[in-house]
């Protein structure tokens, strides 16, 4: 067949996780001879799908072959999948469930289907996390993702289904970037309960807005609170080599979760499906990873 042209749409470009998500797309359609176009939508879900629905609907010379796509919204554009079938586009949606993907399936001909990490799971890591870095309890000022988004519901779920009864949550929510954790945390500091709040650790749903987080108490005026708060523990994931992991080997944060970037092997599952028609299930699973070992968490803080 001719060269295999997958269309990656992405969030956003403010985030270590989706940048890390671009490269791996790249890197793997340049070792398979795959076309590759990535796309980012500022964490606009319109703007997302207007993205999509415009590559779908290009003259055929000109149409991909394949979307590959992390939801911006809340919803994992079901008409668009649709208008995608019809046009014999294959579609990967990743980091989302998709409830049409058996329905589509059954009548597309391209391969059709959802490549997450364990979102439940990430969330329980970091609930055991949590219980390492404060074995006798306290209070976290917990960072979490958008209300909309079903990894950040999962991710709270997984992390509330093991969280010791004595660990209490402060919740803000971001929008997986730097910059929005830190005007979630700029409101919270005005609020006259934060002055009052006592604070054992600050836990982010992603290593992007822990280190907004971080940067804030960096910039606070007054030394002994901008000591105070750096002296916390803080957490987050992704925990990509470059970012995470080596926050925590320099002791920026306390720990993180490995989350593989996923886009790279929805390009290789697709490639094998178009060039040898092994077609993958309707889900694809990958294990996340705590880093460091949460037996080794526990040590340092025995």
């Amino acid at each position: 067949m001719n060269t295999l042209r997958v269309l990656v749409a992405l969030m956003t470009n403010d985030n270590d996780y989706q940048i890390e998500q671009a490269n791996s797309a790249t890197q793997a359609a340049s070792k398979l001879g795959i076309e590759a176009k990535i796309v980012y939508a500022d964490n606009d879900a319109v703007n997302q799908s207007t993205q999509i629905l415009k590559a779908i609907q290009a003259v055929p010379e000109e149409r991909p072959d394949a979307v590959i796509f992390e939801p911006a919204g809340g919803t994992a554009f079901p008409q668009v999948a649709r208008a995608a079938a019809s046009a014999g586009v294959g579609w990967v949606v990743m980091n989302r469930e998709a409830a049409y993907i058996p329905e589509i399936r059954k009548t597309c001909k391209a391969p059709v289907f959802e490549l997450s990490s364990d979102h439940l799971e990430t969330g329980r890591i970091q609930g055991r996390q949590f219980a390492a870095l404060l074995p006798g309890g306290g209070s976290v000022l917990h960072i979490q993702g958008p209300s909309e988004s079903s990894v950040a519901k999962e991710r709270l779920l997984g992390m509330m289904e093991v969280k010791p009864s004595n660990i209490h949550l402060i919740t803000l929510k971001g929008q997986w970037t730097e910059d929005s954790a830190q005007r979630a945390v700029r409101s919270w500091l005005k609020l006259t309960t934060s002055q009052k709040a006592h604070i054992d650790l600050i836990g982010s749903q992603n290593d992007a807005m822990a280190i907004g987080v971080r940067k804030i108490f960096q910039e606070l005026p007054n030394e002994s609170e901008r000591d105070h708060w750096l002296s916390l523990p803080f957490t987050g994931c992704d925990g990509l080599p470059k970012t995470g992991q080596s926050w925590v080997r320099s002791g920026i944060l306390a720990a993180t979760i490995y989350l593989p970037p996923l886009a790279g092997q929805a390009i290789e599952l697709l490639h094998e499906a178009y060039q040898h028609g092994k077609i993958p299930p309707e889900r694809v699973s990958v294990a996340p990873t705590s880093i460091p070992a949460l037996e080794a968490l526990r040590a340092s803080r025995s």
